[in-house]
């Protein structure tokens, strides 16, 4: 057996023993701690592109993650954990708006919106947040808007996405709030489709309310929103938002 074909073995050995996919970093430290004769740049060169020299047998459903055909579905939205139903998004709004404003300072204060305050088909964001300049601040910057839409259910995740764009109408910052268990799939692409459309990207504990570790994964960019639409719907929420 090439020292190729002993390379190819042990990889499929380690990616079949992982339902979910297995990373490519992971993947080449598993294979060189059991091949140590076996130059890890050898190792380098054979399985990088393992998903075209092995069509029949692997995919790469995400960048860096390798998986077995016949594992191909449950790359999708059945390998996301579901969240206890006992645990609704609610619960999040809150530690979410004090996380914006006191870890990613993001805001200077924030509130949980939610449901239909806004009345319209767009879309309420479950947390909005105003970041307004200090008095200590020697150079005062203009006042920005940044809205949340928080998502327990990983069926949801392209509507929660496409919420989030949308609240740019309105906001200078618009970020998404995911599972941290969603799909390794589902979160490479909000990845790449936050970095295209400047969302920004935050994924979470989404079993316990008391410690929801949000994490960022992709900060928000800033554009300007259209006037028309921060003023009507700001008008809405000035009461708490703004006093």
């Amino acid at each position: 057996m090439t020292r190729k074909q002993e390379i190819i073995e042990k990889a499929l050995t380690f990616i079949g023993a992982a339902p979910k996919g297995i990373r490519y970093t992971m993947l080449v430290e598993k294979i060189s701690a059991a091949l140590p004769d076996i130059p890890k740049n050898t190792i380098h060169g054979t399985v990088w592109n393992l998903e075209i020299q092995l069509p029949d047998k692997v995919i790469k459903p995400a960048r860096g993650l390798y998986l077995l055909t016949k594992y191909g579905d449950t790359s999708g939205q059945d390998t996301a954990s579901k969240p206890s139903p006992k645990v609704k998004e609610e619960e999040f709004y809150e530690s979410f708006a004090d996380w914006l404003v006191n870890e990613l300072e993001e805001c200077t204060k924030a509130i949980p919106v939610g449901g239909n305050i806004f009345k319209d088909k767009w879309g309420t964001p479950d947390v909005i947040g105003i970041r307004e300049p200090r008095k200590s601040d020697i150079v005062k910057m203009p006042t920005e808007i940044v809205s949340a839409e928080i998502k327990l259910d990983a069926n949801g995740l392209i509507t929660a996405f496409g919420q989030a764009c949308a609240y740019r109408l309105f906001s200078h910052k618009s970020y998404i709030v995911v599972p941290l268990n969603s799909s390794e799939d589902d979160i490479a692409r909000l990845d790449t489709l936050a970095r295209i459309f400047g969302i920004g990207l935050i994924l979470f504990n989404a079993s316990d309310p008391k410690s929801p570790e949000f994490e960022i994964r992709v900060r928000a960019a800033k554009y300007e929103p259209d006037m028309f639409y921060v003023n009507r719907s700001m008008k809405l929420i000035e009461d708490e938002l703004l006093t």
